[in-house]
């Protein structure tokens, strides 16, 4: 059984940072690619940014520049810095892992965290 918790979501005025973090805990025999997602109510959840095992990332473009992922493959924690935040940033924000266990290997997902920015 794997499971993912996040951290650091909240309510920032327009300008502010943010860090989320997403730990996987369990029977964790590696870890792949990791990202982060968003979604507001009444839309698709969106990819943010995306990191590889290799340690090679990808963004949305409207976040290039603010938003910073970065893992630890030996915490199996992935990290989102988020700097100067706008309010079309707020959403709830979703971690991904890909994660290797004694039964396999599959994506699994955080339980979201919300992220309020105020203009």
């Amino acid at each position: 059984q794997v499971q993912l918790v996040e951290s650091g979501g909240g309510l920032v005025q327009a300008g502010g940072n943010l860090r989320l973090s997403c730990t996987a805990s369990g029977s964790i025999v590696g870890t792949g690619a990791m990202g982060w997602y968003r979604q507001v109510p009444g839309k698709q959840r969106d990819v943010v940014a995306l990191i590889l095992g290799g340690g090679g990332t990808t963004y949305q473009d409207s976040v290039k520049g603010r938003f910073t992922i970065s893992r630890d493959n030996a915490k199996n924690t992935v990290y989102l810095q988020m700097n100067s935040l706008k309010p079309e940033d707020t959403a709830v924000y979703y971690c991904n892992m890909y994660i290797a266990t004694m039964s396999g290997k599959s994506y699994y997902w955080g339980q979201g965290t919300q992220v309020t920015v105020s203009s």
